[in-house]
């Protein structure tokens, strides 16, 4: 049986964000070549001005995102099932702005993603050496009640690679924060952004987990497959591995389209 028949690559970007390669029909074709169903685009969503700027699209970009995917649509359609959506970042202060975003375009996806503690873009190698003079359990304690406040603010549809902080090999201590935030995740009906890119990275390990993996599943939150391929290549990236981890603790697969989850 072809496992990857009926699934969907729901997390990717596109150069607009300025650190991705290749063009939407790329990585359409790619996930073709893969024989996955379907792909949703989920490129990093624009922020106001001064936040995270060179990682993401302008504003006045949005436009062109949106074009670029209607023509992957188009070229497509009937062979290859292609979505609209983000990823989109909860900083505190800033859900205005990204409700603003939101309501620009019928999306049929987005991601509530946490790149940032304070001033601090902490998945970036850049500055990676602030782990050093961070304490851990603190460090995972702020993060995961960031995490409960992208949950709570009503903006998303799934939380992206839950347990982040560990990309670069910086392990939780205790793990109780990460089980309070699955359990509002739970509570607010959100699902997760199982990510493939964790088992590119320095931890060699998806996000979320297999603990954690584990404990979404018990409370019956279901997964969003992806690869957050930032180039056409990394389409589908270890979805056999990922379908073994879900499957093994008895977790649901999921899509979403105009917002609906499916499956």
């Amino acid at each position: 049986m072809d496992m990857t028949a009926a699934l969907f690559d729901s997390h990717m970007h596109t150069p607009l964000c300025g650190h991705a390669t290749g063009t939407p029909r790329e990585y359409a074709r790619s996930a073709l070549d893969a024989g996955l169903a379907g792909i949703c685009f989920t490129d990093h969503m624009p922020m106001p001005a001064w936040y995270d700027a060179p990682w993401r699209m302008r504003r006045d970009q949005l436009a062109q995102y949106v074009q670029d995917v209607q023509e992957a649509q188009a070229e497509f359609a009937g062979r290859l099932d292609v979505r609209l959506g983000l990823e989109a970042d909860f900083h505190p202060g800033t859900e205005r702005y990204v409700e603003e975003v939101l309501g620009a375009h019928p999306w049929d996806y987005v991601i509530g993603s946490v790149h940032y503690i304070g001033a601090w873009g902490f998945d970036n190698p850049e500055f990676v050496a602030e782990y050093d003079s961070r304490d851990l359990a603190g460090l995972y304690h702020d993060y995961y009640a960031l995490a409960e406040g992208a949950a709570k603010s009503g903006l998303f549809d799934s939380i992206g690679h839950l347990d982040l902080p560990k990309k670069f090999g910086h392990r939780d201590p205790d793990g109780y924060a990460a089980l309070h935030a699955l359990d509002v995740i739970a509570e607010r009906g959100l699902s997760l952004d199982f990510n493939t890119a964790g088992w590119r990275k320095p931890i060699a390990e998806a996000y979320p987990a297999p603990d954690l993996t584990r404990a979404a599943a018990e409370r019956g939150i279901p997964f969003v497959l992806g690869s957050d391929a930032h180039k056409p290549e990394e389409v589908g990236s270890r979805f056999t591995d990922a379908l073994k981890q879900i499957h093994d603790v008895g977790g649901r697969i999921v899509t979403y389209a105009g917002r609906v989850r499916h499956g």
